[in-house]
C-alpha cells in the first residue's frame, strides 16, 4: 500500500507542477516528460491495435470485398460533390497531424474532406511477383507479412509509419534504390478516382492509362485519389551482411561513396556523415546464413539507437563486419526517428532508459505533432531543419559543402539512387538514366546566420542550378516559377486540363508551398 501511497503522491506533485507552470510550459521546455509519460505509452496501443488488425483482416480474406466497398464509397462521395457544384477544391479526409511530414495542411479546413478508410494488404501474388496494397497500408504491415513469407519490397522505405499512397503521391527512398530507383519505379500499377467519380487502372503499358501512370508520382493527390498500387516484391533472405567504413576528408568520402553507389554486388549503400569531412560508409548484401558471431540484432528495445551505433566505428577508426536480420536492417533508423528523438527525449540513448522504456520508443510522429502546439511548431520551423534534397552524384562534394555553409546540421544521410528517363516531374536532365544522391538533412543548425526562409532558399537555388530535386514533404520557399523551373510540368499540367482536375483538386504547388499553411 506505501508504494501506491507514494506514487500519487508524486503524480498529485506533478499535476500541480503543471498547474502552476502551465501545460505549455511543460511541453515547450520539458517536453520529454510529456512524450515519456503519455505518447508512448499511446504509441503502443496505436501500434498494438493496427497490428492486430491488419493480421485479423488479411487472416479472414475479408480485405477484397472490403475494398469493393470502400472504393465505391469514395466515388459516392466525389458524384455528391460534383451534384453539389463543387464549390471548393478535394482533398483526402485524414487529418493532416496523422501524417508522416512535419507539415500540416490548412487546406484541410477548407477543402472538401473526401474520406479514405484504406489501410490494408489486399493479395500476395508470388507468381506475378506483385503486392496489391490499399494506400493507407505502411511499411511497418508490409514487412511484417511479406518477409514473414519470404518476400520483401526491392525499395521499403525506412519509417514504419510511411505509406503507400504518401510514398506514391509524393516519394520514398531506401538504400536499394541504387539498383531499383524510387518507390515509384517498383510499382506497376495505380487505380484512382478521378474528379468525376470513375475508376481507372493505370499501367506503364501505353494504352493502358501510360500517361496518368507516370504523371501520379509527385503529384500530391492533384490527379486524382489512389485507392490501390500494385508493387513489385522480391525473394528476401534472413540476413544482411552489413560492412562498416570509416573514411575521412571530403573528396575521399565522396569518391568512396560513389564507387559503393556504383557496384550492383552491394544489394544495399548508405552513408551517414558526422562532420563535413568524417563518414562512415555502409554496404551490404541479403545472405541466407549468417556467422554466430558476429550477429548483431540492432532492432532489440535495449540496443544503441543505429546511428550511435555506427559512429563507434568512426571513434574507434576501424572497419567491421555484422549480420543484422533484414527486417531490422529496413528498420534501423525507426527507433530514433534517424536521429530527431535525440532533441526530443536527450537521454533516449542512456542505456538504463532503452532497458526500461526502450520498447515503447519511438513515439508515433502523429501523435509528436498533434500535442506540438504553433508555440513548438514555429521554434521547429524557425530553428530546425528537415531536408531530403535529391542530387546528380556527381555533384556530391559541391553538395555537401553548400549544406555546411548554408545550415551546417550532421549528422547528413546519404542514400544513392538510380533515376530513369520518365515523362514524370522527376527525370534526369538527359535520355539516360543517371545516378543522384539524396542529402538528408534533420536537426538544429549550427551557423550563426541560418534564417529558416532564406537559408533554405539558398539550398533550393543550389539544388535547382545542378538539376535536382527537393522532396516535397517539408518545408518549400519556392516561388511559383522556381518550383516548376525544378520539376518537370508539362504532363502533369496537360492531364489535370484533360481529366477536368482544375476545378476538383489544387495545383500541387499551391499545395506543399508555405502560403497553404499560413
Amino acid at each position: 500500500m506505501d508504494p501506491l501511497l507514494y506514487l500519487a503522491g508524486v503524480v498529485v506533485l506533478f499535476l500541480l507542477w503543471i498547474r502552476v507552470k502551465g501545460l505549455d510550459y511543460v511541453i515547450i521546455h520539458q517536453r520529454w516528460i510529456f512524450v515519456c509519460l503519455f505518447l508512448l505509452p499511446l504509441s503502443v496501443i496505436f501500434d498494438v491495435y493496427y497490428y492486430v488488425r491488419a493480421w485479423l483482416i488479411f487472416k479472414m480474406c475479408s480485405a477484397p470485398k472490403l475494398h469493393d466497398q470502400r472504393v465505391r464509397d469514395i466515388q459516392r462521395q466525389v458524384r455528391e460533390w460534383r451534384k453539389e457544384g463543387g464549390k471548393n477544391y478535394m482533398c483526402t479526409g485524414r487529418p493532416g497531424w496523422l501524417t508522416v511530414s512535419l507539415r500540416v495542411g490548412k487546406y484541410k479546413k477548407t477543402h472538401k474532406n473526401i474520406m479514405i478508410n484504406m489501410m490494408d494488404i489486399l493479395e500476395v501474388d508470388t507468381k506475378r511477383q506483385v503486392v496489391r496494397v490499399e494506400p493507407l497500408a505502411n511499411m511497418g504491415q508490409l514487412t511484417a507479412l511479406l518477409n514473414s513469407i519470404g518476400w520483401t519490397l526491392p525499395v521499403l522505405p525506412e519509417l514504419d509509419d510511411l505509406t503507400v499512397g504518401g510514398l506514391v503521391m509524393g516519394t520514398g527512398i531506401e538504400s536499394s534504390s541504387h539498383i531499383y530507383g524510387l518507390f515509384q519505379h517498383i510499382c506497376v500499377a495505380y487505380e484512382l478516382v478521378l474528379a468525376d467519380g470513375s475508376l481507372v487502372r493505370c499501367t506503364e503499358v501505353s494504352e493502358d492509362n501510360s500517361d496518368l501512370f507516370h504523371a501520379v508520382p509527385w503529384s500530391c493527390g492533384t490527379l486524382g485519389f489512389l485507392v490501390a498500387a500494385e508493387i513489385k516484391i522480391v525473394p528476401a533472405k534472413q540476413w544482411v551482411k552489413l560492412r562498416y567504413e570509416p573514411v575521412r576528408g571530403l573528396e575521399n568520402i565522396c569518391k568512396r561513396f560513389t564507387e559503393a553507389s556504383q557496384n550492383k554486388q552491394n544489394t544495399f549503400v548508405e552513408g551517414i556523415q558526422y562532420t563535413l569531412d568524417s563518414a562512415v560508409i555502409m554496404t551490404g548484401t541479403m545472405m541466407d546464413h549468417a556467422e554466430p558471431d558476429k550477429i548483431n540484432r540492432i532492432g532489440l528495445h535495449f540496443k544503441p539507437w543505429f546511428f550511435k551505433h555506427v559512429e563507434g566505428y568512426l571513434n574507434g577508426d576501424c572497419t567491421g563486419v555484422e549480420y543484422i536480420p533484414l527486417r531490422q536492417y529496413y528498420h534501423r533508423h525507426t527507433r530514433s526517428i534517424f536521429w530527431e528523438l535525440q532533441d526530443i527525449i536527450p537521454f533516449g540513448n542512456n542505456p538504463v532508459f532503452r532497458w526500461l522504456f526502450g520498447w515503447m520508443v519511438p513515439p508515433k510522429i502523429s501523435l509528436l505533432k498533434l500535442t506540438q502546439g504553433e508555440t513548438i511548431r514555429r521554434l521547429y520551423e524557425q530553428h530546425h531543419v528537415v531536408q531530403d534534397m535529391l542530387i546528380p552524384m556527381k555533384h556530391l562534394q559541391a553538395a555537401i559543402t553548400c549544406f555546411h555553409q548554408d545550415i551546417d546540421v550532421y549528422p547528413l544521410w546519404l542514400c544513392p539512387f538510380l533515376l530513369p528517363p520518365s515523362r514524370g516531374m522527376v527525370h534526369p536532365k538527359g535520355q539516360e538514366e543517371e545516378l543522384y544522391v539524396d542529402i538528408g538533412a534533420y536537426g538544429e543548425p549550427k551557423v550563426k546566420h541560418f534564417e529558416a526562409k532564406a537559408s533554405t532558399r539558398q539550398l533550393e537555388k543550389f539544388v535547382r542550378d545542378v538539376h535536382g530535386f527537393q522532396m516535397l514533404y517539408a518545408d518549400v520557399y519556392m516561388d511559383r516559377e522556381e518550383f516548376w523551373e525544378m520539376f518537370d510540368g508539362q504532363l502533369y499540367h496537360r492531364l489535370r486540363e484533360e481529366l477536368g482536375c482544375k476545378e476538383a483538386f489544387p495545383e500541387v504547388y499551391d499545395k506543399i508551398c508555405k502560403s497553404a499553411r499560413h
